[in-house]
């Protein structure tokens, strides 16, 4: 019976490495596309603030401080929003006490119902009228949330998978990849056609949600938000 048990677990660990290999390969992507649906939506009708990119923030809250321009409110928040929002992710990994594939399908169920959020608050207040009102920064500071619980999901859940945000790392990525596999002089290591793919597998789907995300804001408005909730709920399918 012991080694019945043991085999079993065994058995169970392969799958899950299965999985999360599959959910490595499919997830990102499409992770990727809802990132730049948010953060171009957000940027577009919520006050100039970016939902997924913190260090846009960061910079133009330190250049409005130091160079004596009225402060961004929702851009201020966003930041310690977004720290917070990480913190409540892990906390709501570790009081579920999953792991892996399930802890992944959770926090895709919490980022889809944050965006879900964004989505119904938005077309009730239409906060793109004033985009720079209270109803706006609410809106925002659900859009930062939802997208720090994406970004806590690919570090709990799939540790091995890069930023679907940071684009400025899968760039760089991409390039050396390219660089190593096109270069006769290997000097910096084996070259990584799976890197290269992969990275210009968010790249693209990373311009494809902003491409998108700017026409749907154009013909859409407040509704443009279903977007990237559709996506999300997409994802969770996917899983």
């Amino acid at each position: 019976m012991p080694n019945t048990v043991a085999l079993q677990n065994v058995s169970n660990q392969a799958d899950d490495t299965v999985e999360l290999s599959r959910l490595g390969d499919h997830l990102p992507p499409l992770l990727s596309v809802v990132a730049g649906m948010v953060d171009l939506i957000g940027f577009f009708t919520l006050g100039n603030i970016f939902t997924a990119h913190i260090t846009g923030n960061l910079v133009l809250v330190t250049a409005a401080a130091v160079r004596g321009g009225p402060l961004n409110l929702a851009q201020t928040m966003a930041i310690p929003v977004f720290m917070l929002a990480v913190a409540a992710t892990w906390v709501i990994a570790q009081a579920s006490d999953k792991h892996g594939q399930v802890l992944a399908r959770l926090l895709l169920e919490v980022q889809f119902f944050l965006l879900a959020a964004v989505l119904i608050f938005s077309v009730v207040t239409r906060p793109s009228t004033d985009p720079h009102g209270m109803m706006a920064g609410i809106a925002a500071m659900l859009a930062v949330s939802a997208m720090a619980c994406q970004f806590a999901l690919l570090r709990l859940a799939l540790p091995q998978v890069v930023s679907t945000a940071v684009m400025t790392g899968n760039l760089t990525n991409a390039i050396l990849s390219l660089i190593e596999l096109l270069s006769k002089r290997r000097s910096f290591g084996l070259p990584d056609a799976a890197r290269l793919k992969r990275s210009l597998r968010l790249l693209v789907g990373f311009l494809v949600g902003c491409l998108v995300a700017a026409v749907a804001v154009s013909v859409l408005a407040d509704w443009a938000w279903a977007l990237p909730v559709a996506l999300a709920g997409l994802a969770i399918v996917v899983h």
